[in-house]
């Protein structure tokens, strides 16, 4: 009582038949393989970019002397 008959699920598929057509039912599979597809592109595309090595963690060095730049004007000179 609990399981459906053999004779049940061809009721089933017949009544699905008659409601959708089998054109409908073809198009349909079709758009199903086609979103698999995209979704297993979509997981390839994913491992390639998660296989590039990452860049490095630029870290600021507290106790490094500051770079020398050109454009400093206030060596030597004192406001009056």
């Amino acid at each position: 009582m609990g399981s459906l008959s053999i004779w049940h699920w061809i009721v089933v598929i017949a009544v699905v038949l008659l409601l959708f057509g089998r054109g409908k039912i073809s198009d349909l599979m079709g758009d199903v393989a086609q979103g698999i597809k995209a979704f297993k592109k979509g997981m390839q595309d994913d491992t390639k970019e998660a296989e590039k090595p990452a860049e490095p963690v630029k870290t600021i060095d507290h106790n490094a002397a500051p770079a020398p730049t050109a454009a400093r004007t206030d060596v030597g000179s004192k406001a009056v």
